[in-house]
């Protein structure tokens, strides 16, 4: 499931960086009979396409922008759109916010088992020899040391890794900021409050809660994508400034049930896993978060990683399941 890792990554998990590498678009490589297979399959489900929405109710507004969370000159026209919007919302939901990066921060410095192998067998004894000496170089090619890549707690090995070394370098440059921290700049620069949506660790809980070999499978995982990762950083950008979300799951199922060397079954079971701890149950817990900041505030904006927006368990479709009329809310021309 390598494509698995990145994409949470990108479109569900809070970072920064920049994506300004150099790849081939995976999704317009395919076949013109597989990539109307992939588009069917996205058209079934509930509001596929587009990152801009609204949400009203009772004379209450939620103005919803799904992210992506690597930095990308193509940001300019959504910035410029939530410039707007902030103008009349009351708060600002997101993911995370200043006050819980920097309990994030803080977690790590004194929680390091939260992303460290404190006790027990670290990685090179987790992994064959030929696993360990593919993870040691691909982490040593991103700035990592081995010694400290050896002790990485497994999911987060794969999940710092399966970002390429390009977006890695930028990432280490100041102002490389994803639209989810453009957005919450702008706040901060009007003063508007900012709200999470969840609490700072809920992530780390949720990965802490894999088995041992869920863990392993990541990395595993990752491994299949090293050959190609800024190929993909590229597809999956692409996707999304097209507001193709939805499809960015079906080609992300497509490729990894399409791996050589994978188990299909597994494969599946896994996808079926992180969308229920990732993705559904999260969503399912934004939704009065969403709704007690509407009634305080009448208005309000919420920028949140553009996967959660579509599927019958996508924040659209649970705030439509409860009354609100939802409307699309793209930026003008």
């Amino acid at each position: 499931m390598p494509f698995l890792i990145a994409f949470f990554l990108w479109f569900s998990l809070f970072s920064q960086g920049n994506a300004q590498c150099v790849g081939t678009d995976l999704i317009d490589a395919l076949s013109a009979e597989t990539r109307a297979h992939l588009q069917d399959r996205a058209a079934t489900h509930p509001f596929a396409e587009g990152n801009f929405w609204r949400a009203t109710r009772d004379g209450q507004t939620i103005d919803m922008i799904g992210t992506y969370h690597l930095a990308d000159p193509r940001h300019d026209p959504s910035l410029e759109h939530a410039t707007t919007l902030l103008a009349e919302a009351g708060t600002l939901l997101v993911e995370a916010g200043p006050d819980e990066m920097a309990r994030i921060t803080q977690a790590v410095t004194s929680r390091p088992g939260f992303m460290f192998i404190l006790d027990g067998p670290t990685l090179p004894e987790l992994l064959s020899p030929s696993d360990w000496a593919a993870v040691s170089q691909a982490a040593a090619a991103r700035g990592v040391p081995g010694f400290l890549a050896a002790k990485m707690r497994p999911w987060y090995i794969a999940t710092l890794l399966s970002v390429p070394g390009c977006a890695m370098d930028a990432m280490r440059k100041e102002g490389a900021l994803g639209l989810d921290q453009r957005v919450i700049a702008l706040a901060q620069q009007s003063a508007l409050p900012i709200v999470a949506l969840e609490p700072f660790d809920t992530l780390f809980t949720i990965f802490s809660s894999l088995s041992a070999e869920q863990e392993l499978e990541m990395v595993r995982g990752f491994l299949a994508m090293e050959s190609r990762p800024e190929d993909l950083m590229i597809t999956l950008a692409n996707a999304y400034f097209r507001g193709e979300t939805r499809l960015i799951w079906e080609f992300t199922l497509f490729e990894a049930m399409n791996t050589p060397g994978f188990d299909k079954q597994k494969t599946e079971t896994l996808f079926a896993l992180m969308e229920d701890v990732l993705m559904t149950r999260r969503n399912k817990a934004w939704i009065p978060v969403l709704e007690q900041a509407a009634v305080d505030n009448g208005r309000i904006l919420a920028a949140f990683g553009a996967l959660h927006l579509p599927g019958e368990t996508g924040v659209l479709a649970l705030l439509r399941d409860r009354g609100w009329q939802i409307t699309p809310n793209p930026p003008g021309p």
